[in-house]
């Protein structure tokens, strides 16, 4: 597939009598009353064929060009395909049992925090909040993996990767 089979099926349907023919196919018509130069140039373009009983339109010729001019999906790293497994719609639907597992989704969370800015308690329950109701275990896990410290009702960042 190539782009030019792209351009094709689009100038076909940019022509008046052959977007005209083409809906008349996909209405349920049979190619009769329609110029044969039109079904000739849909044929072409893999958007009509003819059979036994006349012309019918194959609309099914759009799915194959996106199929075809599709980039192949990303491949997922370990961590990436972990994270969706454990976080839904970027809520945490439950917390892995394994600690590795639970360190990858750990140091997810911990990104929301600011390196070097102290939070306040009520800020860090909000912040967790967004990831799931029990954010008091949340914040226990954190400060439990360093990845969060508290001192004089303040709490800091101090541990987890580092976005640059």
């Amino acid at each position: 597939m190539s782009a030019q089979d792209i351009r094709q099926v689009l100038g076909l349907l940019y022509q008046d009598d052959t977007r005209e023919a083409f809906a008349r196919l996909v209405l349920g018509g049979t190619g009769d009353g329609l110029s044969q130069k039109a079904l000739a140039k849909l044929a072409g373009g893999g958007l009509a064929v003819q059979d036994e009983g006349g012309w019918r339109a194959r609309p099914e010729r759009f799915r194959e060009l996106l199929k075809e001019s599709a980039e192949p999906a990303a491949e997922l790293d370990p961590e990436e395909r972990l994270l969706r497994t454990f976080l839904v719609d970027g809520r945490l639907a439950s917390m892995p049992m394994k600690r590795e597992k639970r360190l990858v989704v750990l140091r997810y969370i911990s990104r929301v925090f600011e390196p070097g800015v102290r939070y306040s308690e009520k800020d860090v329950n909000v912040a967790l909040r967004a990831f799931h109701d029990d954010y008091a275990a949340l914040r226990r896990y954190l400060i439990d993996e360093d990845l969060l410290s508290r001192g004089d009702g303040l709490y800091w960042r101090s541990g987890g990767p580092i976005d640059l």
